[in-house]
């Protein structure tokens, strides 16, 4: 990598999980959006010909309208050769396949254990973490060896133990972890200015917020925009909807019901009533976090919560479609769209090499950040980019009434890490057994924790099951 005119050239960026339908796309968009920096984006993932048909959608982006050639697409054999010598690593697996997912999120239903999403918190979080961290581990152990200085960026669920792991395989590894839920949450409070003050045409970025709390279980203390503090417009907002939910987002036609990623907010509102703090993330990644009988009862509930049970179906569907889209972008039959992701990863890389200054929220370890959670333990506030550095804001205590439900949580993630560390598939048992939604007897738990374990053993050989 070198500088010339305040443009940062011949950068390596390592994708891993570089076959991504989706995330890949979206870095490539960003990339092409910005001249000041380019080089090779080097592709790996366990499935070659995935990452290969990326390769050629990311070299056709100069034949888009408006199309850039600022950044060479190529595939990697090896994770080793995707690594070496990278300026930057940016990792969005999927460990095992959606068939996978499907135990994760399906099996426990059986027993009257529902999740919204399946691949953080609850039991389908655990076993997903299993099959994950050894994988995240081998690539930790790989920036060590290829690329030591490398600025690691990590996009996989879930998000805390993930960076957890990177940490503890190699303690010098410079890395973080995003997420884009408090920008929605931004959004979000962008909306309730409009409709409480009339102010319009406010960009996310202008609220200014205090983050705090753990991944998709996050906490805003403060909320400015200009000089209006948020709080008590929130407040008088949420005592309107809360009960009937928020109106929807402007242009947007699906609705909680016809898309299992919408919600009207209820639980959001519902949890800035309880606590006084607002809660930062979607309602389907909140309402696997707190406990069980609160909004995942049944699918009843959750139909009086205004959000969705997102099934693996979908998911399944989804990809579909987007393969065929793959297809298309491939053999040239669709244009490939260069529009801005909403992402913030290609302003972060632009930061770290000094090319601009950024605050916004990561994922990264305890360093007394937040003071009332473990040191060492990963959380989420903001951080200040800046040439070579990203130091985590002073955000404060969590609040006194959320702390306990996210202490629990934080206990049960440092002790999934260590045992997916020690391939220890009983130490496991352990947080799958304490987990927030799991509220069936020992005897229960035991086996789905048992069923689910065989039904993804396929990608836990490493645990000798």
């Amino acid at each position: 990598m070198n500088y010339n005119n305040g443009k940062a050239e011949n950068l390596k960026i390592a994708y891993i999980g570089g076959g991504s339908r989706g995330w890949a796309w979206k870095l490539m968009s960003d990339l092409a959006l910005e001249p000041a920096l380019s080089g090779t984006v080097c592709l790996y993932d366990i499935d070659p010909e995935a990452a290969k048909h990326n390769e050629i959608i990311g070299n056709n982006i100069k034949n888009a309208e408006g199309g850039a050639d600022n950044f060479r697409y190529v595939t990697a054999a090896t994770l080793a050769e995707a690594t070496k010598d990278a300026d930057f690593v940016v990792i969005s697996i999927l460990p095992g396949t959606f068939d996978e997912m499907a135990v994760d999120v399906h099996a426990p239903e059986k027993y009257g254990i529902y999740q919204s999403v399946g691949d953080t918190a609850g039991p389908g979080g655990t076993i997903r973490a299993l099959r994950c961290l050894p994988m995240i581990e081998e690539i930790a152990y790989a920036v060590r060896d290829n690329c030591p200085d490398a600025w690691v960026i990590n996009y996989t669920n879930p998000m805390t133990m993930c960076v957890r792991t990177l940490y503890k395989a190699f303690p010098q590894i410079k890395a973080f972890g995003c997420c884009h839920e408090v920008f929605g949450t931004q959004e979000f409070l962008a909306r309730v200015l409009d409709a409480e003050l009339g102010i319009k045409d406010i960009k996310r970025n202008e609220i200014k917020v205090n983050v705090v709390g753990i991944n998709h279980f996050t906490w805003l203390t403060e909320a400015t925009y200009r000089d209006i503090d948020i709080f008590p417009v929130y407040r008088k907002y949420c005592e309107k909807y809360h009960e009937s939910g928020a109106p929807a987002a402007p242009g947007v036609k699906d609705t909680w019901e016809t898309n299992p990623f919408i919600s009207s907010g209820k639980i959001k509102m519902d949890l800035f009533l309880r606590y006084g703090a607002i809660a930062a993330a979607g309602d389907r990644h909140l309402a696997e976090f707190c406990p069980g009988k609160w909004y995942l009862k049944d699918p009843e509930t959750v139909k009086e919560w205004h959000f969705g049970l997102t099934s693996v179906s979908w998911r399944k569907e989804d990809l579909k479609n987007r393969l065929e889209q793959s297809r298309q972008l491939r053999e040239g039959e669709k244009p490939f769209e260069m529009t801005p992701s909403g992402e913030e990863g290609v302003h972060q890389i632009k930061a770290i090499l000094g090319l601009e200054d950024l605050v916004t929220n990561v994922n990264m370890p305890n360093y007394g950040q937040v003071p009332n959670l473990p040191l060492g333990a990963v959380v989420e506030t903001n951080a200040r980019f800046t040439s070579n550095s990203v130091r985590p804001v002073f955000a404060g205590n969590v609040p006194q009434g959320i702390l306990g439900i996210m202490e629990a949580t934080v206990s049960n993630q440092e002790n999934t890490v260590e045992a997916a560390m020690e391939r220890d598939i009983e130490k496991a048992f352990i947080s799958f057994l304490n987990d927030q939604l799991v509220t069936i007897g020992f005897d229960d738990a035991r086996k789905l924790y048992d069923e689910m374990v065989q039904g993804t053993k396929a990608y836990l050989k490493e645990y000798n099951v």
